[in-house]
């Protein structure tokens, strides 16, 4: 497909996983291997594929990163900011995924490491980019 003289921005997806723990809800989150943001938790994700369906990108993006099997995705927000990513204009369109609530997440792909997090007690610091506006949002 020849994309012609035009410049566009790259499109990205996250998976949204969550489940309650004991003391609230949990969400599934990986901490980043590279850079940006190495080191920085982050929501499972990453490039959509040319040819890729979005909502099949956010399933496998999540398998590949954590090991653990999504299904349903659901629209939940998009992010767009031009500025948002140091590498380029990204926009990544964040989905609510289903989950087994008793998957062992194992880190894969771009995740150094996997795990289900309290929701509660996330802090803006140790989350990449934006996503601690996703993380505000779904504390409401």
């Amino acid at each position: 497909m020849d994309e012609g003289p035009y410049r566009n921005p790259s499109l990205a997806v996250d998976a949204l996983a969550l489940r309650d723990g004991p003391r609230g809800s949990q969400v599934l989150l990986i901490t980043r291997r590279f850079p940006p943001w190495e080191g920085r938790l982050a929501f499972p994700g990453g490039f959509v594929e040319m040819g890729e369906d979005p909502e099949n990108a956010v399933l496998r993006e999540l398998i590949e990163e954590t090991g653990v099997e999504g299904s349903n995705p659901e629209l939940f927000a998009v992010r767009g900011s031009p500025n948002r990513d140091p590498r380029k204009h990204i926009v990544s369109i964040f989905y609510l995924v289903r989950v087994d609530s008793d998957a062992i997440p194992e880190a894969g792909d771009d995740a150094s490491h996997a795990e289900w997090i309290d929701l509660n007690i996330l802090e803006a610091e140790q989350v990449a980019g934006d996503h601690f506006s996703i993380i505000e949002e779904l504390r409401k």
